[in-house]
């Protein structure tokens, strides 16, 4: 697990050595054991490398073929590499190294990239071909590792962040489409960003660029295409079961303690029951909880690892260290915090670190077998119109829990009704509350609704399925990597097994939405290996109550104060926004302004605390 950065000049100009290592560098929270460039005129890759496998100095990046030829900086980790080692050895190859990325160089020599469908991993990459003068960028099926780039005066900047992008001299300009979309869907899905002219490169793609310029980018993997010609499950459970276990069996390859983020939900106990049934010992498991009893799991976190025999870590976030730990999060996130709990994930990853340098989530659960709530507004549209009646007898409306679901049951439009089922405001909201606003465009948001409907046509709870797997779930998935490696440590997603995603996405509904809660075969599979009262437990997640926050704890009273007069009520999107109107409703305990502040008061720290260091 690592940091990767790289300058390709296609004016064929010589590469500034200081640029690239002042852009690596910024990237040592990353990867803080070990460091190393590669410079050959126009082309100059950094690596910032986190020992996980082969801790050795034999690991150390780049790595470059025995030819020469190929060169190649690597984030992230490839489980089955040890797998491939017969393969090699017959070929005449001799490893130098106990490394998966010498394993997957040696793997591209001989197949080249034909070689991904093999790897079970997570991996963002660049690898330069000094004969053909071309570099290629690769990321992994999901996007767990992320990859951002930008063309700028005739030259590609590639790297694992953003700053190190701005650091490079890559400018810093937001976009409007990126802000607009960042209030609607609450992040921007796709390869576009926050920013202009910053691209990310998307799941399940890589892209080569020769040195005249040409570009040509690949999907090599199609999650449509796989569940099309997926073999059919003839026993899902015992299927199910056994690919999760190997799964978590695959994740905890490492020659470092590995530990586990531990909710107390559902999702992370199964973790820990899989790694309890194949008999793993001395696992430390990490839990945040809340004074709060609504939005608290500590205690089934703490009574299922000691039933385990396993250790127990915890902590709670508060007042200056809330404050301390929001503005970090800002900060390694590269964009306004969008879930809100990206200050708890990052106090646990600090919590874990003196312990462990891999931690394992429960990440990709809900998303895969329809863990959400708000999945079941899509199973009957004409309840939706109902409720929408309904919104309009006051004794309803005032309650807060029915608030979002009449706001949303308002959307006539079936894609919208996808589309925008992940959000927390809705375009009727948007207009009432910003005024008279267009919706964002988003090409890619359609491209991947237009493949859920023909998987599954009229079926609009599958459609969101498949449509939050390549939206909702990256945002989410990239704010795991940047908390976790906030503090150098792996964040590793058993559930995200290839074998999973494919195989969940061919199977009858009824496997996934039965019962109140959905992920019914994950707690039909769970029932005989953890206690009920997990199984059975309602659905909290790591939710935090900021509205509790913003009115009792100092620091967050006193930037009330600063965020009514923020700068970004310059913004042009935001001008008709009374930010001293905005605070008095929040002082006055009005919870239902809450969706419409938050997103507000999160790009005012970013604004104050990250864009000031770059512009």
């Amino acid at each position: 697990m690592c940091g990767i950065n790289g300058i390709f000049h296609l004016d064929f100009k010589k590469v500034d050595q200081n640029q690239l290592i002042k852009m690596r560098d910024v990237l040592e929270h990353r990867g803080p054991d070990d460091s190393g460039i590669y410079l050959n005129n126009n082309i100059g890759l950094g690596h910032r490398r986190l020992s996980i496998i082969d801790t050795s100095s034999n690991g150390h990046q780049p790595f470059i073929s025995n030819d020469g030829r190929y060169i190649i900086v690597f984030n992230g980790e490839i489980y089955n590499y040890k797998d491939f080692y017969p393969e090699l050895k017959s070929k005449g190859i001799a490893l130098k190294s106990g490394s998966d990325t010498e394993v997957l160089l040696c793997l591209f020599e001989l197949y080249g990239l034909k070689t991904l469908e093999r790897l079970h991993g997570m991996f963002a990459f660049a690898i330069w071909d000094n004969l053909e003068k071309k570099l290629i960028l690769c990321r992994d099926r999901m996007g767990v590792k992320p990859l951002y780039y930008s063309f700028h005066q005739n030259t590609l900047f590639f790297a694992s962040e953003q700053k190190a992008l701005f650091t490079a001299g890559v400018p810093l300009q937001v976009s409007e489409n990126g802000l607009e979309e960042y209030f609607y869907n609450r992040f921007v899905a796709g390869e576009n960003t926050l920013y202009e002219n910053i691209k990310k490169l998307l799941p399940g793609h890589h892209i080569t660029i020769d040195e005249n310029g040409k570009k040509e980018t690949v999907r090599w993997w199609n999650l449509k295409e796989q569940i099309q010609n997926h073999p059919k499950i003839i026993n899902p459970k015992e299927w199910f079961e056994e690919t999760f276990f190997d799964s978590v069996k695959l994740r905890m390859v490492s020659d470092v303690p590995v530990g586990v983020l531990l909710s107390g939900g559902l999702d992370s106990c199964s973790i820990l029951s899989a790694l309890h049934h194949q008999d793993y010992k001395n696992i430390e498991t990490f839990n945040i909880s809340f004074s709060e009893e609504e939005h608290n799991e500590y205690h089934l976190a703490k009574k299922i690892t000691e039933q385990f025999n396993y250790n127990f870590n915890h902590t709670k976030l508060e007042n200056e260290n809330l404050y301390q730990n929001l503005i970090e999060a800002s900060y390694f996130q590269d964009e306004p915090i969008t879930h809100l709990n990206e200050p708890h994930l990052l106090a646990i990853s600090k919590l874990a670190k003196p312990k462990v340098k891999v931690l394992l989530s429960g990440e990709g659960a809900d998303e895969l077998m329809g863990g959400y709530v708000r999945y079941k507004a899509l199973k009957n549209q004409s309840l939706l119109k109902v409720i929408s009646s309904l919104s309009k007898i006051e004794v309803f409306n005032k309650k807060p829990r029915y608030d979002k679901l009449f706001r949303y049951s308002k959307i006539k439009d079936e894609s919208d009704l996808v589309i925008f089922n992940g959000s927390n405001i809705y375009p009727e909201d948007i207009n009432l509350f910003y005024g008279d606003k267009k919706k964002p465009t988003n090409e890619y948001r359609y491209q991947i609704l237009k493949e859920a409907k023909e998987l599954y046509p009229k079926n609009l709870q599958r459609q969101a399925l498949y449509f939050d797997q390549h939206t909702y779930l990256c945002s989410l998935l990239d704010r795991n990597d940047r908390c976790t490696m906030g503090t150098s440590i792996e964040c590793r997603e058993p559930f995200l097994d290839k074998r999973l995603i494919a195989g969940l996405g061919t199977l009858d509904s009824k496997w996934l939405f039965t019962g109140k809660k959905g992920k019914f075969i994950l707690k039909n599979s769970m029932e005989n290996k953890l206690p009920k009262e997990i199984v059975e437990f309602r659905k909290i997640g790591l939710s935090a109550p900021w509205g509790s926050y913003l009115l009792s704890f100092p620091r967050f009273i006193d930037e009330l104060d600063n965020f009514s007069k923020s700068d970004i009520f310059n913004f042009p999107y935001l001008t008709n926004i009374d930010g001293k109107k905005l605070v008095k409703e929040v002082r006055n305990g009005n919870t239902q302004i809450l969706p419409y502040f938050m997103p507000l008061f999160m790009l005012h720290k970013w604004q104050k605390n990250y864009y000031k260091k770059f512009v």
